[in-house]
Order: C-alpha cells, then structure tokens, then sequence
C-alpha cells in the first residue's frame, strides 16, 4: 500500500496535469544572472560567444531575454559549469549534437526533480 502510494505520488509529481506557471515574456539580464548566480558580465559574455542566445534590446538597449534564451543559457550553464566543458568544446557540442544536448539535459532536469521528491518524502517517514 505505502510503495503504491509513494508511486502514484511520483507519477503526479512528474505528469504535467497542473496548469502551466505563469512566465514573463522577458527577463532581463539582472533577472537572469540572478537565476544562476552569477555576474552579469558572464551573461553578456555567453550571449556574444553562443549563437543560441538572442536577446531583444529595448529602447535603451538594455537586454530582454526570452524564456527561449533562458533556457539555452541552462543547457549552456549545465554543459559548462555541470558537466565541465570547455567553452568551445559546449559550442562544437551544440553545434553537432544540439537535439541530443537538449534531451540530455531535459532528463538530468527531470532526474533532479525525483531526487529532490523522493529525498522530501523520506524526510516525511
């Protein structure tokens, strides 16, 4: 009974039946940089050496980033500072590998979130 229970509560953990949270159309990089925890000028540098990453400019010039951007910078942030590459080494891999880098990184996305449930659910027993 406990492990159904335990199962059925993973399941509806990882099955999108809530609705979707609400996101910005735009962050900006003060937002962003904050979201990583790092400098902004890192920021700006992935922006001019990763062709993913496109910001809008506003008026003042100041960088609006897209839920888009930010994502590349969390598959850039996990091939860089996760898993250790080199800057060109995540570029030659984005630029051969870009679906298979996006499906890995969704599956270490989505491994992390069961760790972090199941690790909350045995803090509870």
């Amino acid at each position: 009974m406990t492990s159904y229970f335990v199962f059925s509560q993973i399941i509806m953990h990882l099955v999108p039946y809530k609705e979707k949270e609400i996101t910005k159309l735009y962050y900006s990089i003060g937002e962003v940089s904050a979201m990583f925890s790092v400098n902004n000028s890192l920021i700006r540098f992935w922006e001019k050496e990763f062709d993913i990453i496109k910001p809008k400019k506003n008026k003042k010039g100041n960088r609006m980033f897209t839920p888009v951007d930010v994502e590349n910078f969390h598959l850039i942030f996990h091939l860089v500072k996760e898993r250790g590459y080199t800057l060109q080494g995540a570029k030659d891999h984005l630029k051969g590998n870009i679906d298979e880098a996006v499906s890995q990184h969704e599956i270490v996305k989505k491994l992390q979130k069961i760790k972090s449930f199941l690790i909350e659910i045995k803090e509870d027993l």
